[in-house]
């Protein structure tokens, strides 16, 4: 009886360390494996830009997602229309406004698990100093030792002041603009 015992305490132990011991958090965002992209509207014609600079924390153990937590800062100086005047003109004081407002900030404040590794991080995303709520929809995929984090979710640029002056109207650039990322990240 003490062999039987003996055997299934050594069982359940060795079965309580294999979650541990598979239990990876990815912390640490490859910028030059990541990208931060939008596509938007002019005259009726999709336009694709990028943003070549920001920083990041992460949190995400996919063992427990509900746990995770998330904050990017995007330099909006960074910006890539495709075209250097684009670049000027999106940078000023009508659009982005980069000398009074350098960045655009996303913090997360609750992921939820909606199943087949998909998510739904809520939080918080400043432009130009207001802030909206932005539920972001994104998938996970561990590759190796790497997670992959995709999604994309649209803003009205109205929100943020984006475009002001002769330019608060939507008949030559859209209300909407949606936003892409695809974050690559290491464990620690």
């Amino acid at each position: 009886m003490k062999r039987i015992a003996l055997a299934l305490a050594s069982t359940l132990a060795f079965a309580a360390l294999i979650p541990a011991a598979h239990a990876v958090e990815f912390t640490q965002v490859q910028a030059d494996k990541s990208a931060v992209n939008f596509i938007y509207k002019q005259m009726g014609v999709a336009v694709d830009g990028k943003f070549k600079k920001f920083s990041s924390t992460l949190s995400f153990d996919p063992a427990k997602p509900t746990a995770a937590k998330a904050s990017f800062d995007v330099e909006l100086a960074s910006v890539d229309t495709g075209a250097s005047e684009g670049d000027q003109e999106v940078a000023g004081k009508p659009w982005f406004n980069t000398k009074v407002f350098p960045s655009a900030k996303f913090v997360s404040g609750s992921v939820k698990a909606l199943g087949g590794n998909k998510y739904e991080v809520a939080g918080q995303l400043t432009i130009k100093g207001k802030t909206q709520d932005v539920v972001v929809p994104a998938t996970f995929t561990q590759q190796g030792n790497a997670g992959v984090f995709d999604g994309s979710f649209t803003i009205r640029r109205a929100d943020f002041s984006i475009g002001e002056g002769s330019w608060a109207k939507f008949d030559i650039v859209a209300n909407d603009v949606q936003i892409r990322f695809h974050i690559t990240a290491a464990s620690k």
